[in-house]
């Protein structure tokens, strides 16, 4: 049989593209409901063949086109991942519910409640410590779909939560980690872009992290706003990769390299062909600074290092830029409540 793909259904380069994983996902639930795989991926104009390569990436725009030809062909936002469907139109209600809240936190303690009274399979919650917001979502029951689907559905609820605040806010909302309740899948690769720089699996339940202080944001959409954002969502937020925290990722990844020489923002600058005022903006505009990506860094290495290697402590504090072990111990014990030496105890 001759598998030569169509070359225009395949994502050139230079296009924003996805990765093949998730059309899986996102059609792990549509047989259930009644419908061929394969008529859909053809009105998206993607060819079937790619669902079987797991390197394959598909164009954002077949892909937003795909999410909204499920939507009105099941009368289901939820993709039927769900044990009831989500009627179109539930999406408008969950805006309508947080869009008269004060502040962030009140309009993420909203739509905690409404999504409550329409998914029964999984739950909202919002806890906070002492640096940070925590998005928690965990199952209530066995979904009705594979493990492709169960993927799929945490990854959804996560971009529609994440996006619907960022635009309620009109802010950027990087999260700083996300553990996610399931194995690394085949796509894991294309996380960093789409949720966090830091990123983890198997855990028992989904937790995404963000700074404490943005609960105190406050909200800045109207109801005319609302009816604009509507037009195109909720695929125009769940659908795109996050690119409002681009150059953070970048100098992060900068930073890890350099190390343990910690550059100022004249030398990073220097290195991105940018003015210091114009980092400093720009880092800011994405909702980052250059002291909270070093710490970041530092604070998610030394833990790395702690927990899965037997170096000396004098040794990771010497790698990540300290000065010497006493000051690596007071930043770790601000970062985590234990000394290095505990922390790696208690861990074992």
């Amino acid at each position: 049989m001759n598998t030569t793909l169509k070359p225009q259904r395949t994502a050139p380069k230079s296009q924003p593209s996805v990765a093949v994983g998730f059309v899986t996902g996102i059609l792990a639930g549509v047989s259930r409901a009644g419908l061929r795989p394969e008529t859909l991926l053809d009105h998206a104009e993607i060819a079937s063949e790619l669902l079987h390569q797991s390197a394959a990436r598909i164009p954002v725009a077949s892909y937003a086109a795909l999410y909204r030809l499920i939507n009105e062909r099941l009368d289901d936002e939820g993709f039927a991942l769900f044990s009831h469907p989500l009627r179109r139109g539930t999406f408008e209600f969950l805006c309508r519910a947080a869009i008269s809240a004060a502040t962030l936190e009140e309009a993420l303690e909203r739509i905690a409640r409404f999504l409550r009274i329409v998914l029964d399979d999984l739950e909202i919650d919002i806890e906070k410590n002492r640096h940070s917001a925590i998005l928690v979502i965990h199952q209530e029951q066995a979904l009705p779909v594979g493990a492709a689907g169960r993927v799929f559905a945490f990854e959804w609820l996560l971009r529609m939560i994440h996006g619907l605040a960022a635009w309620l806010v009109a802010h950027p909302l990087p999260l700083d980690e996300v553990v996610f309740p399931y194995p690394p899948p085949l796509h894991a690769a294309d996380y960093a872009l789409i949720f966090a720089p830091i990123y983890t699996f198997d855990a028992p339940r989904l937790e995404a992290r963000f700074p404490i202080k943005w609960l105190t944001l406050p909200l800045r959409r109207d109801e005319a706003a609302l009816s604009a954002f509507l037009v195109d969502a909720p695929a125009s937020i769940t659908t795109l990769y996050r690119r409002d925290r681009a150059l953070s990722l970048r100098v992060r990844e900068y930073l890890r390299a350099t190390l343990p020489k910690l550059p100022t923002l004249s030398e990073i600058a220097r290195q991105f062909h940018l003015s210091p005022r114009t980092l400093h903006r720009h880092l800011n505009a994405e909702g980052a600074s250059l002291r909270a990506l070093r710490e970041d860094l530092r604070r998610e290495l030394a833990i790395d290092w702690l927990t899965k290697t037997t170096w000396p402590v004098s040794r990771i504090a010497a790698d990540l830029g300290f000065a010497d072990a006493a000051s690596f111990y007071r930043s770790f014990s601000a970062w985590t409540g234990h000394g290095p030496r505990a922390y790696r105890k208690k861990t074992q």
